[in-house]
């Protein structure tokens, strides 16, 4: 029985490198190979073709390109996009584009680093290309503001963590992702930006290509660490698609050891730190978030705060609001008491509602008030607006489903 074929898409440039050595390649043949893979994300070996027949012939022998199939695809009414994939051994994933971003972490994040590219032809990918960096006084003019694209990906099937207001929670933990199962996420989604009509809902929103990647879709990041680390030199490599760190977002529900080791890399990770606060006290995260009762809220921020952290860089708390569960004055008092020593931003995001939880989302007024009294306590703080909710693609939502939701006319589905 012959062994199975390497998968090019989940190695690394340097496992790439070593993959061709293998075969008796030099190394500039091991970063062509990367380069279709990650850069141009090319879906077969037959599509190098700058490698001539005979190598690609003993290269496909011995490797493979696997991707994820799109099985559903439903769009918003405010442009945002949510696809639902399909796995080579059957399993169900989603991720969701979301155009103009959000006013929360990913934005954050890009408006305070002084990284800036020149805009790039609808048509490409950016494998490759090195990002231009100028002064922050002469960025506007230079480079004027372009329409984000935040890619919301997805690092395991389904969860471990029960969360009681998540809908991904209600499906348990299938498997974890591999790395390239987390990159092509992207590579989905960019192949088919590139292939929108002019008219297309996303496309009128003013999105070209994704700008922004939070790992905020289906599952805790942190319990994949080694993909995700994986997925993240991957997808920052100047031969792959050559994404700013400071453009990417890991966020978690507070699995501790896992924090405690980003910390400790994340000088080299240069990544964005999220962390589902959700509460402010331990008595209301447990009921919401049952890791709290094995990392309570006083452990979970010690370990956030050592996080090294640059003059730009601050941690962002997520922090969901459920009418009548943390959304008082008195809870806004006491979450700006317990992270007020922390560089950070606050998220509110009022709760995106589904049938699998029993939870209520506050009126806009209690939020109001509750982003002002954090306000006025000297914090950065963002209101996260709903995108996608009417397709089940906003934050808490993602769940797979088997079967699609009834058509709405203003709700376009295709299936492929």
């Amino acid at each position: 029985m012959s062994s199975p074929r390497t998968n090019l898409r989940d190695l690394t440039h340097e496992e790439t490198r070593a993959f061709a050595a293998t075969l008796g390649l030099e190394p500039w043949r091991g970063d062509q190979i990367f380069r279709w893979v990650h850069g141009r994300a090319v879906d077969s070996v037959e599509e190098m073709t700058d490698l001539n027949k005979k190598l690609r012939a003993e290269l496909g022998e011995q490797a493979e390109i696997a991707r994820l199939g799109i099985d559903l695809e439903q769009i918003s009414r405010d442009g945002t996009r949510k696809l639902r994939l399909k796995t080579a051994d059957g399993r169900m994933l989603e991720t969701v584009l979301i155009p103009d971003g959000d006013a929360g972490a990913e934005d954050d994040a890009t408006d305070e680093t002084a990284e800036a590219e020149p805009a790039e032809p609808d048509s490409e990918f950016r494998g490759g290309r090195k990002p231009v960096v100028v002064p922050e006084h002469l960025q506007h003019a230079l480079f004027p503001q372009r329409p984000k694209l935040t890619q919301c990906v997805s690092s395991q099937v389904g969860c471990a963590l029960d969360c009681t207001f998540c809908a991904t929670a209600k499906l348990g933990f299938g498997r974890n992702l591999t790395a390239g199962e987390i990159v092509d996420q992207v590579y989905r989604a960019e192949i088919l930006l590139r292939d929108l009509p002019a008219d297309d809902p996303t496309r009128r929103a003013g999105a070209s290509h994704i700008t922004n990647i939070v790992f905020m879709g289906m599952g805790e990041p942190l319990h994949n660490y080694a993909n995700v680390v994986r997925a993240l030199g991957i997808l920052t490599d100047p031969m792959g698609q050559d994404f700013s760190r400071r453009r990417i977002t890991l966020s978690t529900a507070g699995l501790v050891p896992a924090i405690e080791k980003f910390a400790g890399e994340a000088t080299a990770l240069q990544v964005n730190l999220a962390v589902s606060l959700n509460a402010s006290n331990d008595r209301v995260r447990d009921e919401l978030m049952p890791i709290n009762k094995k990392y309570p809220i006083a452990r979970l921020l010690e370990a956030v705060r050592k996080v090294p952290l640059d003059r730009r860089r601050r941690v962002t708390f997520e922090y969901v609001l459920l009418d009548g569960v943390n959304d008082a004055i008195e809870d806004a008092v006491a979450l700006a008491k317990l992270v007020r020593s922390i560089p950070c931003k606050v998220n509110l995001i009022p709760w995106n509602p589904h049938p699998l939880s029993p939870y209520r989302r506050p009126t806009d007024a209690r939020v109001k008030a509750f982003q002002e009294e954090l306000r006025a306590r000297g914090l950065a703080v963002y209101v996260r607006r709903s995108r996608g909710d009417d397709i089940d693609a906003a934050c808490g939502q993602l769940a797979a489903k088997a079967a699609p939701p009834t058509e709405n006319p203003l709700v376009p589905l295709r299936t492929r």
